[in-house]
């Protein structure tokens, strides 16, 4: 039997590769709401707005990240997928937490925030070592969002201070521009077919 007729129809077919690239979409609806909500943590806006960005985290943070992060399995690409999909749940699971659960913990709920914030981080510690193997920018991404997530655990924790949150708020900030620095880089990246902003890319 031929090479040609024994060879599969989808051998050397890129997986997904009609689908557009899903990454500017999931940094964009990350960096969003990271940059909305790290508003509120910084005291740049009152505290009392932070209801402003629940519908916020469910709608782009939440289901058009996790959305991303399907089409990232369909494209092969184990990175993304389990970074939108990871981040997006953690958007959908911020906004029940302070929409359902967070009154109905009690006087020591704060202390179940800090640990839900230092899983997080744990969580995005070990997703950087895998991004050093994707490019500079998304790297900067990681590394920022686990200090973020390590300095808002440590203000759950430390209930005496709001100095610890402030300033997870201003590294959120940071986080956020990264994110959407990257997003940007890679819409425009399509749009003119080649690399516009560099993205530190990994020979």
């Amino acid at each position: 039997m031929s090479e040609t007729t024994s060879a599969s129809p989808d051998a050397g077919r890129v997986p997904g590769a009609h689908i557009a690239d899903p990454g500017p979409l999931g940094l964009a609806g990350f960096a969003l709401t990271t940059f909305v909500l790290s508003m509120v943590n910084s005291n740049i806006v009152p505290q009392s707005l932070v209801a402003g960005a629940l519908g916020l985290a469910l709608a782009y943070g939440g289901i058009a990240q996790f959305a991303a992060g399907l089409w990232e399995f369909a494209k092969g690409n184990t990175f993304g997928a389990t970074a939108f999909c990871s981040y997006g749940a953690f958007w959908i699971s911020f906004w029940w937490l302070a929409e359902h659960d967070l009154v109905g913990l009690g006087p020591q709920g704060y202390k179940a925030v800090g640990v839900y914030l230092l899983g997080w981080a744990i969580f995005t510690a070990y997703m950087s070592v895998a991004a050093t193997r994707v490019n500079l920018a998304v790297l900067t991404v990681f590394v920022l969002l686990t200090v973020t997530f390590l300095v808002l655990a440590v203000g759950w924790f430390d209930q005496e201070s709001s100095g610890w949150i402030k300033i997870g708020g201003y590294l959120g900030l940071l986080t956020a521009a990264a994110a959407w620095y990257t997003s940007f880089a890679g819409v425009t990246a399509s749009t003119f077919g080649r690399q516009v902003l560099p993205v530190g890319a990994r020979d």
